[in-house]
């Protein structure tokens, strides 16, 4: 008896090429998951609330201080050095070496700046819950209600239309 090898899978295989693409379920498949993946991204992308240039940005931590100062003297050190990951490796072996009496100005620069930050963004949330307090006070009815009452608004005067039409007609 002969196995798999002869002239019979052979067959098989030409009969798969010869099928139209569309009927093969593998071309099926993949083009329904391109189209769910798709629209995930879609909604996901509208998902993501935009930002508000209002709101006060973070303080930067007492290291990206002390990168600050670093990045200056390393660029006076080494001035050919252009490379950006160079500086950033520099910074963190030079960090990492330091004592944490040497770190304290730093600590205390950026402890500085997160305080004054807790208090901008304090007034920026209670700027933003007055503002929606406001919105709130406008209108109590959501969005579907006020659709609602529109339709129904709607169907009484095509109602008083109709009972109009109705008593010319009987005169």
């Amino acid at each position: 008896m002969k196995t798999g090898k002869g002239k019979g899978a052979v067959k098989k295989d030409t009969k798969e090429a010869l099928k139209p693409v569309h009927d093969r379920g593998v071309g099926k498949r993949k083009a329904v998951f391109k189209a769910d993946q798709s629209s995930k991204r879609k909604a996901k992308k509208e998902k993501i609330a935009k930002k508000d240039p209002n709101k006060p940005k973070r303080p930067p931590s007492a290291f990206f201080l002390f990168l600050e100062e670093f990045r200056n003297t390393f660029k006076k050190e080494h001035p050919d050095v252009k490379a950006v990951s160079a500086v950033g490796k520099a910074g963190g072996a030079k960090w990492k070496s330091m004592t944490p009496a040497d770190k304290a100005p730093y600590e205390a620069k950026a402890a500085k700046r997160k305080s004054e930050y807790e208090r901008l963004i304090n007034a920026y949330n209670k700027k933003q819950e007055s503002s929606a307090d406001e919105g709130e006070e406008e209108s109590e009815k959501s969005k579907s209600e006020i659709q609602d009452d529109e339709e129904e608004s709607g169907q009484d005067e095509e109602d008083e239309e109709e009972e109009e039409d109705d008593d010319e007609d009987n005169d």
